[in-house]
């Protein structure tokens, strides 16, 4: 079609009257707007990372198995690392709270329900020590933590009962395992007890009735605001004299939701009610934490329980 003159062309300018000329101008003006666009989005600032907490303690949600990761300010600490089958949800449980090392990382024992993303953990993260208790296995996942151990040119160190270590503000004391010689290897399990200010938590891995009897025969001081309960909440573990001396206000069971085993143990939720503890649990509430200004715990949980 011909153009033709007056208002339809008067305000392009001379020599800029031709359609091609039209569209490239068009298209010149598209491009200067994207990139304006651009420019501003680079001009904003980048998301600060979040602030680390006084204190917190999250038990991640890792289905059957033990998974804790313990903040005390810039200073982490990794308590068992869940399944292999699990090992995805923690590491982005991990990187969402902002961590980039581990000064302690802790194996409780060697079963795969608390090592099984130990490998993946320090292999991608910057790790200080790592603890474990004078017990080996000839499992996979075992030698896996191992060789991703050697691979860091880290070592094991076990730890002796009455030990003290700091985390931050933290103060960590080894109450087990009190012996070298069990039959279940869940009694090898390390038990610590963390104190921030005046609030205390307590880790109890797998540990069962042989290992309490022990801490309290030893007069270790067990009492603490929260409780991880022993085993999933198994029946052999949490027992009375020794949830007496806990005297928790709070209680985790970390356990998978219809798993194999029947955990938690309906004997041992009863022993939990009738102390009048607050009890959460991780296949009903998902990933829960515990943060203390050093004077007062505050609880959340991921979900609300169904």
């Amino acid at each position: 079609m011909r153009e033709k003159s007056g208002k339809y062309l008067e305000y392009w300018p001379a020599g800029l009257r031709g359609k091609a000329i039209r569209n490239k101008l068009i298209l010149f003006l598209i491009f200067l707007l994207m990139a304006v666009s651009l420019a501003n989005c680079r001009a904003q600032p980048a998301a600060s990372p979040p602030a680390p907490p006084a204190f917190q303690v999250t038990y991640a949600d890792v289905g059957q198995g033990d998974a804790i990761i313990v903040q005390a300010g810039i200073h982490n600490m990794l308590i068992d690392a869940g399944t292999n089958a699990s090992t995805g949800t923690l590491l982005k449980d991990i990187k969402n709270l902002g961590i980039n090392n581990f000064d302690v990382i802790v194996g409780t024992h060697p079963h795969e329900d608390h090592i099984g993303g130990m490998d993946a953990v320090i292999s991608q993260f910057s790790v200080g020590t790592v603890y474990m208790p004078q017990v080996t296995s000839n499992t996979k996942t075992y030698e896996d933590v191992v060789q991703a151990i050697r691979q860091k040119g880290l070592s094991i160190t076990a730890l002796q009962p009455g030990t003290n270590f700091s985390l931050g503000s933290a103060s960590c004391t080894v109450l087990a395992p009190n012996s070298s010689n069990y039959s279940d290897i869940n009694n090898y399990s390390i038990v610590l007890r963390a104190v921030f200010g005046g609030t205390s938590f307590l880790f109890t891995g797998d540990a069962q009735v042989d290992s309490e009897k022990e801490m309290l025969a030893r007069g270790y001081s067990l009492k603490s605001d929260v409780l991880k309960v022993g085993h999933h909440d198994s029946n052999t573990s949490t027992s009375p004299e020794f949830l007496r001396a806990v005297s928790p206000e709070y209680a985790v069971i970390s356990v998978g939701k219809d798993n194999d085993y029947g955990h938690p143990h309906q004997v041992t939720l009863d022993k939990l009610n009738a102390a009048r503890v607050k009890c959460s649990r991780t296949d009903l509430k998902g990933s829960i934490t515990f943060t203390s200004d050093g004077a007062n715990i505050k609880a959340m949980t991921e979900k609300q329980e169904n």
